[in-house]
């Protein structure tokens, strides 16, 4: 027996269309297939998150804490947008690509694999656009992962806010520094870096 129209329409409809969840797996295999360019896509929690495009104070930005950080620990301990392994359950559904990490030993030791936690002494994030999704996603991402040293570069506010002591799926540690203000990392305590340096202008 047909079922009636008027029975069909009150099926309560779902407020948001079903996605497709991604694996590394997966995205692996577009990559090579040349269907999508992954230095312009994320994997984070199973969803292809679209990098923003980079205006001039992001660039900017990025270049000047990049050689801060390459005087503090080395030119082959500093890497740009290089992908990273997250903790082991989270790592087939996320692949990110942070803006900047440094490493415990130098990049020629990872010709075949992505970094794990445990060799990442810094991981930092440039954020205009972003800074809602660098506090809250990508820090349980990394806290989870045991990223010891996390760093997010507010453009706007012009602050850098610290994520250290991670526990469980966030940080028990955050402190915003202004641009008035010195940090160091925590793998190199002894080299104070002037916040304000990092921005451009």
């Amino acid at each position: 027996m047909p079922v009636a129209l008027t029975t069909a329409l009150e099926q309560p409809a779902p407020l948001v269309p079903p996605r497709k969840r991604w694996t590394r797996e997966e995205c692996a295999a577009l990559e090579a297939s040349g269907i999508w360019d992954q230095q312009k896509l994320e994997l984070i929690d199973g969803e292809l998150i679209s990098k923003m495009g980079k205006n001039r104070p992001h660039v900017i930005a990025l270049m000047r804490m990049m050689f801060l950080l390459t005087d503090v620990f080395g030119r082959d301990r500093v890497n740009l947008a290089a992908p990273i392994d997250v903790a082991a359950e989270d790592n087939p559904s996320n692949d990110p690509e942070p803006d900047l990490i440094v490493l415990r030993r130098d990049s020629g030791s990872f010709r075949m694999a992505s970094p794990q936690p445990s060799d990442l002494a810094l991981v930092g994030e440039i954020a205009d656009t972003t800074l809602r999704f660098d506090l809250t996603v990508k820090a349980r991402l990394y806290a989870r992962a045991g990223i010891v040293d996390y760093w997010v570069l507010d453009l706007n506010a012009r602050r850098l806010i610290v994520h250290r002591e991670p526990e469980g799926d966030g940080y028990r540690s955050v402190v915003a520094y202004s641009e008035a203000e010195k940090v160091a990392a925590l793998g190199a305590a002894e080299a104070e870096l002037l916040v304000g340096e990092m921005f451009g202008g």
